[in-house]
């Protein structure tokens, strides 16, 4: 069993997708389904083992970041429904939040090269948090934008040569697959709420970020996993299953993001 357990398909793509279809079931009486995509990710970071309090490095700044926006999204589920500038309010805000995770990296860099690589990394934060949040009446949507998001993130990092920003990043996919799963299950009565939308975007656009700063990722391929949000509000078939819809929703959110794997591929070999 340990030796399953330590196998990396295993560790970021297996155990947080059961974590996450297990959370969305257990909480579903309590509307928190949408804590299944943090589940699955922290389910992940203890598998791979690589977190500590001692020394926070800019990887496990990103994963504290990330728990801290499902805490807050479970708060807004409880007291309130975070309207469109609520978006980009708390967009600002975790866009912020993310010049301290990458403080170390950005401080190194000369400041003319500093300024505008902190701002694009603020930027697309806010970006992904303002539109990834309003789709949190929509399951289906929030769900399919999380694997897109989450998969895209974690797959170009592997590509871009980091395997642990891509293991969380698969991992926070996967378990939004495990979200996705009981959707098709039991359709509307699942509840995304800003506990899954705050938490995907807000982790997805930090890996990205990190899978730039930290490996080989382009920028412009992180840029396209801010497309993800605009492909999942494509027309689905409404009068269709909820299964169907989200099967459909998942396809549209995964072409951005093959888009940012051919990009990283197409680099990686003209760097060769």
């Amino acid at each position: 069993m340990q030796d399953l357990l330590s196998h990396p398909a295993v560790q970021a793509a297996v155990v947080p997708l059961i974590v996450g279809l297990a959370i969305a079931g257990l909480l579903l009486p309590l509307r928190l389904s949408g804590l299944a995509a943090v589940a699955g990710f922290v389910a992940a970071v203890v598998l791979v083992g690589n977190f500590s309090f001692s020394t926070l490095t800019a990887t496990r700044k990103l994963v504290l970041l990330a728990v801290a926006a499902s805490l807050l999204g479970a708060l807004a589920d409880f007291a309130f429904k975070p309207t469109r500038l609520a978006g980009v309010v708390l967009g600002a805000l975790f866009g912020a939040a993310a010049l301290w995770v990458f403080w170390a990296v950005l401080a190194q860099r000369a400041l003319a090269e500093g300024l505008p690589v902190g701002a694009a990394v603020a930027a697309l934060v806010l970006w992904t948090v303002a539109a990834v949040l309003p789709l949190q009446a929509d399951p289906v949507r929030a769900g399919a934008a999380g694997v897109g998001l989450g998969t895209g993130a974690g797959v170009g990092a592997v590509l871009g040569a980091s395997a642990l920003i891509g293991q969380y990043g698969i991992a926070l996919g996967a378990a939004s697959g495990g979200f996705v799963l009981l959707v098709m299950v039991l359709g509307g009565r699942v509840r995304a709420g800003a506990s899954l939308t705050l938490t995907v975007s807000v982790g997805a656009s930090l890996l990205a970020c990190a899978a730039v700063l930290l490996a080989q990722l382009p920028w412009a391929a992180a840029a396209l996993l801010g497309l993800v949000p605009l492909a999942v509000r494509l027309p689905l078939p409404g009068r269709s299953p909820h299964g169907i819809q989200a099967v459909i929703a998942v396809f549209y959110a995964l072409v951005p993001a093959l888009g940012c794997w051919a990009l990283v591929w197409t680099a990686s070999r003209a760097v060769s």
